[in-house]
């Protein structure tokens, strides 16, 4: 029987897939360890024992969210305070999720289930540049979610223990590792000029909210009036 050259390559086994996920996880894992690390500390101030800390990360994932919530706890504001003031940083969380839905359309409900609550800024970076290229599946989503996890959780308990030892974290600089994790994603995901100016444009957008609306509000406008205006010029 005759053959082609058209045939196309077998897909890679799931084990593969989830392991090239965790592969392309790592520089957040990298970056999650000491951002962890300062919030165990933190939370190891407040009067969190190891165990308390280690479970907020390990049944959050919500790096801002957290670090906030511990500001909150330390200038004595209510628990109802704590739980709106979170809930308002989080609020991107539901803009990520409806672009990453198209794409787990077919997958099992407590797989996206896994993939939601992995959902991170740098998860939904990783993921949606992924997909641009088309490599992207549920199998090496959960591969990022899976290392991004670890990281953050490895980093709070290191934190969490070592607080004693490690005294304030801040002056190891640890506050710029998110803000250059943020930096490096974007450049990898901006492919032409145009990704640079609406990247600009956002900053730019948020710097001069900063002085009409109160914090988190302008982190959560700006990128919004940023995209709808990006898209209607696009169109």
């Amino acid at each position: 029987m005759p053959t082609t050259d058209t045939q196309q390559a077998p897909c890679p086994p799931p084990r593969a897939r989830f392991a090239r996920g965790l592969k392309l996880g790592l520089p957040i894992f990298l970056g999650y360890v000491p951002v962890g690390a300062a919030f165990g500390v933190v939370a190891r101030s407040l009067g969190f024992n190891p165990l308390q800390a280690v479970a907020c990360s390990a049944t959050a994932l919500a790096g801002a969210g957290q670090l906030i919530a511990l500001q909150l706890i330390g200038s004595g504001a209510t628990v109802l305070a704590v739980v709106v003031t979170t809930a308002i940083v989080n609020l991107r969380y539901v803009l990520f999720g409806a672009a990453m839905s198209p794409h787990v359309a077919g997958t099992p409900l407590p797989a996206q289930a896994f993939l939601a609550f992995t959902l991170t800024d740098e998860t939904f970076a990783v993921n949606i540049d992924d997909h641009r290229q088309g490599s992207a599946d549920a199998r090496s989503m959960a591969g990022v979610g899976t290392i991004a996890w670890s990281g953050w959780v490895l980093g709070t308990a290191v934190g969490a223990l070592a607080a004693g030892a490690i005294g304030d974290p801040t002056r190891f600089g640890v506050q710029f590792a998110m803000p250059a994790m943020f930096t490096a994603l974007l450049v990898a995901q901006a492919e032409d000029r145009r990704h640079v100016i609406v990247g600009v444009a956002a900053a730019v957008t948020a710097i001069a909210l900063m002085l009409a609306l109160p914090d988190p509000w302008y982190l959560i406008v700006a990128p919004m009036i940023t995209a709808t205006a990006a898209t209607a010029v696009s169109r």
